[in-house]
């Protein structure tokens, strides 16, 4: 993958950058803070931004907002020490892809890595529970009556496999007999007629509206 690393310290950007590039990884840029990883995002596209929380000029949560609503294409995954639940819940409703932290060992933060390349969530199992049990609270602005009825049958079927826990595409295809583009295509269409950013948001709001039968998911 082109991987941009945004960090305000040099020296654990200069390990990343070494770690990364011994599995393989082209690392195209360097940013130490949230507005000169827009600004590098925009010129050189890379496939994935590793993006810290506490940086100067520009946080990483507000660099993750700008660069989700005007690029897309590039995947955010966000890499700091913060453990915080809040930091957590507004990274991913900014558009994250992932949260990882930095004291995890490589192995897994290289699954998490391809996870995310794929475009599925990079979470750990404990921020993953962490997620869904916010996301699952219900909201006082919302109502049942939000909830266009526009999602189909089959797009029904995509969405309560990831209220079960299946978030890889290829297990989702698998259960549905389907191809990963197709998986790809209906999850694209879920997010945009819910007005959502990832799938962990549309877990939550599938949970709060009750628009999937959870019977029998794990």
């Amino acid at each position: 993958m082109r991987i941009l690393i945004a960090d305000d310290h040099a020296l654990f950007r200069d390990g990343l950058r070494s770690l990364l590039q011994s599995q393989g990884h082209e690392v195209v840029g360097e940013a130490p803070n949230g507005k000169a990883a827009v600004e590098l995002a925009t010129r050189l596209r890379p496939d994935l931004v590793l993006m810290d929380i506490s940086m100067p000029e520009l946080d990483g949560v507000a660099a993750t907002k700008e660069l989700t609503a005007h690029l897309p294409d590039v995947k955010v995954v966000i890499l700091t020490a913060s453990e915080h639940s809040e930091t957590l819940f507004d990274a991913i409703k900014a558009g994250a892809q992932g949260y990882l932290l930095k004291n995890l060992e490589a192995e897994e933060f290289f699954a998490l890595l391809e996870r995310a390349g794929h475009g599925e969530p990079a979470l750990t199992p404990a921020l993953a529970r962490k997620l869904l049990q916010e996301f699952a609270k219900p909201v006082a602005h919302e109502s049942a009556s939000n909830v266009p009825d526009s999602l189909t049958d089959r797009e029904r079927e995509v969405l309560e496999l990831m209220v079960e826990g299946v978030t890889a595409n290829r297990k989702m295809a698998k259960r549905l007999g389907v191809s990963e583009n197709t998986v790809k295509f209906h999850v694209r269409n879920i997010l945009d007629k819910l007005r959502l950013n990832n799938r962990a948001q549309a877990v939550g709001y599938a949970m709060r509206h009750n628009i999937v039968d959870r019977e029998g998911g794990t």
